[in-house]
């Protein structure tokens, strides 16, 4: 987990042409996307379509996800950030606890940025596995160069689930996925890029990182 310094971030929407500032707290946010290594030791599950405990896990919903965050704070004495409800359609976030959970798309971007006000925070096929350069599959994590912060795979090789609703106006329950994934152009692995997905869908190119609030 890196720790990463408060400060704002402004966030855009294409549909409505709206833009907003965040201002953010101090948080910590894994340095990698959660393998399947780690995923298999708090779950007991292999979902991945390709096999191997170094690569990224996907194949996993945004409601796989949250559960894992849950899971693993159990596994750590944390309290859980997230109230499951029984039908299981709803969820609440407890940000008073110190469990992991997903990183909001702000905290996403905010970290991917490090500082930097471009789209991307290297050259891309430096930093980033996409459709130039990663053969079809997905790889191993921690194998491109990190941002100045020292978070790798930002960008390119699997999209990060986050905990915000995409639009709901539009899409209803819809989430955030952030950062481009190995089967993307090169213009989809920026910063700022936005996706969605519904919460139940389970797709070969999206994973996720843990985050954590505060910085203990």
């Amino acid at each position: 987990m890196i720790a990463i310094p408060p400060g704002s971030v402004t966030l855009s929407d294409r549909r409505t042409r709206r833009t907003w500032s965040v201002e953010l707290a101090p948080y910590r946010l894994g340095a990698f996307p959660i393998t399947q290594a780690r995923y298999a030791q708090a779950t007991g599950r292999r979902p991945s379509a390709v096999d191997g405990d170094l690569l990224p896990v996907e194949g996993v919903s945004w409601w796989d996800a949250v559960r894992f965050c849950n899971a693993l704070s159990r596994s750590e004495g944390l309290t859980p950030a997230y109230d499951i409800h029984a039908d299981a359609e709803h969820v609440e976030w407890d940000i008073a606890a110190a469990g992991y959970r997903l990183p909001t798309e702000a905290e996403w971007e905010h970290a991917c940025r490090a500082g930097t006000a471009g789209p991307r925070y290297g050259p891309l096929d430096e930093i980033a596995w996409y459709q130039h350069n990663a053969h079809g599959r997905v790889h191993e994590v921690g194998g491109k160069l990190p941002n100045s912060w020292g978070l790798h795979d930002m960008l390119g090789n699997v999209w990060d689930w986050c905990w915000d609703v995409y639009d709901a106006e539009v899409y209803g329950t819809y989430r955030v996925l952030r950062g481009g994934g190995w089967a993307d152009e090169h213009w989809s692995c920026r910063a700022s890029v936005r996706r969605r997905s519904h919460p139940n869908y389970q797709v070969d190119d999206v994973g996720f990182r843990v985050a954590r609030s505060g910085l203990v």
